[in-house]
């Protein structure tokens, strides 16, 4: 994959203030096709939308509930953003919201690679797409993901019913996951009705161990997955050990993070999210966290550099816990490196 210049014109954080009327979202600076959106003011869910399930559709990352269709919610995607309309989840009066918005394919195509066909939208520059399939209850499935490239990350929802979620990150290990809907650290889910995801290594598929109920591999079931892979300069997916100070560990991304989310592994902990805009300065990158509806938080966590992030708390849940074993995933504000015709590497980094 190439180095990518303006990680804008792949993902960005929009923040807005509700209408509650039909309210148009600009500022993207291009046709999102997964847009997740947190009312930050007050509590509220999770909302995941995408293009591969169509506007008015939603998850909810805090909850096992199944998708929810509100014609009020978002409404349209649009060349430069998106559409919402009086739902709480998206676009209550004098309320303020963040949105976080991934460019896919901007249309989906049919993925027979795995013994599942799927139907994805995949942006292989970028190292994302949406996948979307039904299971045939199979104990050794695979699905197509259309990248080219190893997933870091596989995020599962089943549709149509109330589960758990899936979260595949590629320090876990093989046939562990996570639920992005608890504070669980992975766990094995090798047996025949846990349907953990084997590993992470083919280019072209990802796999289930174990079919039935409940699993990304159920009979007829409807399932959604978010796919990332590490692109230089964008994106990075990996982990790191606290170390129980305040002045805690320095993790190198190669780019000055747009977005961030951590989990610990080796341990019970919250999803934390922090983004560059919601107020944005060290050390006061406020927090939302994935597996909650909370309102955003204010702790004191992380500073976010030219060339990666710092933890700046002992908190167990935000990478500071002595010995703790931290999974993250980051998308980039700035490259720290950019492509020979496209600048020159900067001489220092803070």
């Amino acid at each position: 994959m190439a180095i990518i210049d303006k990680p804008s014109d792949y993902f960005n954080t929009v923040l807005y203030t509700g209408t509650g009327s039909s309210n148009a979202i600009t500022g993207v600076e291009f046709q999102p096709d997964f847009v997740w959106i947190k009312q930050r003011s007050n509590a509220e869910n999770h909302a995941w939308f995408d293009a591969v399930r169509g506007v008015t559709k939603y998850v909810k990352s805090d909850e096992t509930a199944s998708e929810v269709t509100e014609s009020n919610s978002l409404s349209a995607f649009g060349t430069d953003g998106f559409t919402v309309v009086s739902s709480g989840k998206t676009n209550t009066n004098g309320r303020t919201y963040a949105s976080w918005n991934w460019l896919g394919a901007n249309g989906t195509a049919s993925n027979s690679n795995g013994n599942i066909t799927s139907t994805v939208s995949a942006n292989t520059t970028a190292g994302f797409s949406i996948v979307s399939w039904t299971g045939n209850n199979s104990g050794s499935a695979t699905v197509g993901h259309g990248l080219g490239a190893v997933p870091n990350v596989v995020i599962i929802k089943k549709r149509d019913g109330a589960t758990n979620w899936g979260f595949k990150h590629s320090s876990f290990a093989s046939g562990a996951m996570s639920s992005i809907n608890t504070t669980d650290a992975p766990s094995n889910r090798n047996g025949s009705t846990a349907g953990g995801i084997g590993d992470l290594t083919s280019s072209t598929t990802f796999g289930f161990i174990g079919g039935g109920a409940g699993t990304p591999s159920e009979n007829n079931g409807s399932m959604i997955a978010y796919c990332f892979a590490d692109v230089r300069g964008y994106s990075k997916f990996g982990s790191f050990i606290g170390n129980g100070d305040a002045d805690g560990s320095f993790i190198f991304t190669g780019f000055k993070v747009a977005w961030l989310l951590i989990k610990r592994i080796n341990g019970n902990e919250n999803y934390a999210i922090f983004d560059s805009k919601r107020l944005g300065y060290n050390v006061k990158n406020y927090n939302l966290r994935a597996n909650q509806s909370n309102a955003e938080g204010t702790d004191v966590a992380i500073d976010i550099l030219s060339n990666g992030f710092k933890i700046r708390s002992t908190s167990s849940g935000f990478g500071g816990a002595s010995g703790g074993t931290y999974a993250y995933m980051a998308f980039a504000e700035n490259p720290f490196v950019t492509s020979p015709d496209n600048g020159s590497v900067p001489a220092t980094a803070r």
